[in-house]
């Protein structure tokens, strides 16, 4: 085709377009406005809290029992003995009810039966006496200890201190031997006495096969009253102790029970026998049979006033051999009280050489000198 028609049909068609498009829209019509935005808003609420695990164990069925499971029939259990309870040497007032010491493990038949323990007078319930206020005023000079002549009052005994002897330092064995809620026991007890004529030291132990020990412990300094206290310690499973303060008169004690006065002469459990054989040392002649002999004593716990009578002279014979001794006697002041009986002898400087408690029961404890050794 040539090339002028070509043109013309082109141009043709190019207009039909325009005209076609042109007239699907309206002339000058502006363009259509859009539409606003709309904003919604909506309320999201917050989902009800959990049930209590109270309410839901409430509401849920409780679990299903398991069946019970038949136990096994225990083995009888064999009958224990009594413990030691306290030292036969040093015996225990009311005023203190002690543990006994933890059993140790025994290495021998453990179906044998163990020693009944030295039974105590804290058993009998009775009421401990109270300890006097201390005062804060230092105590004065002079001595507590009262020795009153036989036939005469108390307190019309001489006003001046005693004289005293101190024994030689020794280590002293005992065999003891007794009786506890039927039981028949044995044991070993020592009495270990060290000076150097300004300081002393004691102590005092005793052991049961299979149930171990128990210490009585005695510091303090030599004065010319004799011994003075410094501590005093007791121990069992733990220790309690008592401290002597003797500028201001008082005693304290580590179980905090109410502290207690002390004078000059006062003592406690284990060196009120060495201040007894010190005291007859320095003047037998002073100590007739009947004479009274009162020795404030202190334990761990509590003050009290021991009071001995001179019983005489006996001839004891005892595992060492036989020995010449004065019989001491402490009667009960109260009901629930022990009597102690303690022999002094002479050859060996006043010092126990048998001592024996006896309660209200009627059980008891000896013991009776087996050695005598340099320390």
């Amino acid at each position: 085709m040539p090339p002028r028609p070509l043109l013309l049909i082109t141009a043709l068609v190019l207009a039909l377009h325009a005209l076609v498009l042109g007239g699907a829209l309206p002339h000058g019509s502006a363009p259509a406005a859009e539409a606003p935005l709309a904003f919604a808003t909506r309320t999201i609420a917050a989902p009800p809290p959990a049930p209590s695990p109270r309410k839901a164990e409430a509401e849920s069925p409780p679990p299903a029992q398991p069946a019970p499971r038949k136990k096994p029939r225990p083995k009888p259990a064999m009958q224990e003995g009594p413990t030691v309870a306290a030292s036969p040497l040093f015996p225990a007032s009311a005023s203190e009810a002690e543990p006994p010491p933890e059993p140790a493990t025994p290495s021998g038949d453990a179906s044998a039966p163990e020693p009944p323990p030295l039974t105590t007078v804290a058993e009998t319930g009775a009421p401990p006496p109270a300890n006097p206020e201390p005062s804060d005023t230092p105590a004065t000079q002079g001595s507590a200890i009262a020795i009153t002549p036989p036939g005469t009052a108390e307190g019309t005994g001489s006003p001046q201190p005693p004289a005293v002897r101190i024994p030689a330092p020794v280590r002293l064995g005992f065999d003891v031997t007794g009786q506890a809620k039927g039981f028949q026991y044995s044991a070993r007890a020592e009495l270990l006495w060290q000076h150097d004529g300004q300081q002393y030291q004691a102590r005092q132990e005793i052991s049961v096969l299979f149930l171990g020990s128990r210490s009585q412990t005695s510091v303090g300094e030599i004065t010319p009253l004799g011994l003075q206290p410094r501590r005093f310690g007791d121990r069992s499973r733990s220790e309690q102790a008592a401290h002597f303060d003797f500028a201001l008169g008082r005693v304290s004690f580590s179980a905090n029970t109410p502290p207690a006065t002390v004078a000059p002469g006062a003592q406690d459990r284990l060196s009120v026998f060495l201040q007894l054989g010190a005291l007859l040392s320095a003047a037998p002649e002073r100590f007739a049979v009947g004479t009274r002999i009162s020795i404030p004593t202190v334990s761990a716990r509590a003050a009290d006033t021991w009071t001995f009578t001179v019983e005489g002279e006996e001839t004891l014979e005892l595992p060492i051999g036989t020995v010449q001794a004065v019989q001491l006697q402490r009667l009960p002041r109260r009901d629930y009280d022990q009597k102690a009986q303690v022999w002094l002898a002479p050859e060996l400087g006043y010092l126990p050489v048998r001592i024996r408690i006896t309660q209200t029961s009627g059980d008891f404890a000896e013991l009776s000198l087996r050695s005598r050794a340099t320390p």
